[in-house]
């Protein structure tokens, strides 16, 4: 198979400058997006057209040689090619945990509102209940993901790369916003997302403004699963359960055994 040197356009998104990294084929039509401010280099390349379907996968295929992680970019809310973005080091990430981010989040929810809004948190009360038990594959991690790839290609979204050695990371080296009405800073949202990889064989596949989409390899099956992890999300992403099923319990029984799970952020 012939290999390509990754282009001199795509190299810079590399603190390296992309040494050593190739491709099996070419890229369509696209650019790279800087941030705004005074960055060293740019955030990630964007293509100018939808991605095909199975375009996504292709790239996903390739990320160990080109260490470029492909994200399906929704620009219904705003567009990414404004450059309204925030990248870190995805170094800082190292720094959190999913479970001191989700104690975080419960404890300083628990200690704001009335009694009778625990409800919501319902079977766990006041007490966080710390992180669910990893789930079992039901089929490879990058398997799924290039499925839900090609479901999602179907919006007509452009393609993202970012130079990330992980999906969750993608979050950070792409300086995604998506969440900051609800925590102003993405990293430790990234390290709950590098969890659920490790535990749900979870796979970052798209994103746009206030939305962020997940294949899931390992889901929960059984409801007593289901509903812990459901506290994860709410930890995550209250928005999706406060504005959509309303309490832990309803929001279980819309991800048991689902092969993806999709965040809204209001």
């Amino acid at each position: 198979m012939k290999t390509h040197q990754l282009p001199a356009s795509l190299c810079r998104l590399f603190e390296d400058g992309g040494r050593g990294r190739s491709l099996s084929f070419g890229l369509p039509a696209g650019e790279v997006v800087w941030p705004d401010g005074t960055a060293r280099r740019p955030a990630f390349w964007m293509s100018d057209e939808p991605a095909p379907e199975g375009l996504w996968a292709a790239m996903r295929a390739e990320h160990p040689h080109s260490g470029l992680w492909p994200v399906l970019l929704d620009e219904t809310a705003q567009p990414w090619s404004s450059a309204q973005v925030a990248p870190d080091s995805p170094d800082l990430v190292d720094t959190f945990t999913a479970a001191g981010f989700m104690t975080e989040v419960w404890q300083d929810w628990v200690s704001q509102v009335p009694v009778e809004s625990l409800a919501e948190i319902e079977p766990f009360g006041p007490i966080c209940p710390g992180l669910a038990d990893p789930g079992q594959l039901r089929g490879d991690p990058g398997l799924v993901a290039d499925w839900y790839a090609g479901v999602l290609a179907g919006r007509g979204m452009p393609l993202g790369l970012a130079a990330a050695r992980r999906g969750a990371d993608t979050l950070v080296v792409m300086g995604w916003q998506g969440a900051l009405h609800h925590n102003e800073w993405m990293v430790p949202l990234a390290a709950v997302v590098r969890s659920w990889e490790e535990r749900f064989g979870a796979r970052v596949v798209a994103m746009g403004f206030n939305t962020l989409e997940l294949s899931v390899a390992a889901p929960p099956v059984t409801p007593e699963h289901a509903v812990h992890v459901a506290a994860e999300h709410w930890a995550f992403c209250p928005d999706n359960v406060v504005q959509g099923a309303g309490d832990l319990y309803g929001y279980a029984e819309q991800i048991i055994g689902q092969y993806s799970w999709s965040f809204w952020w209001d």
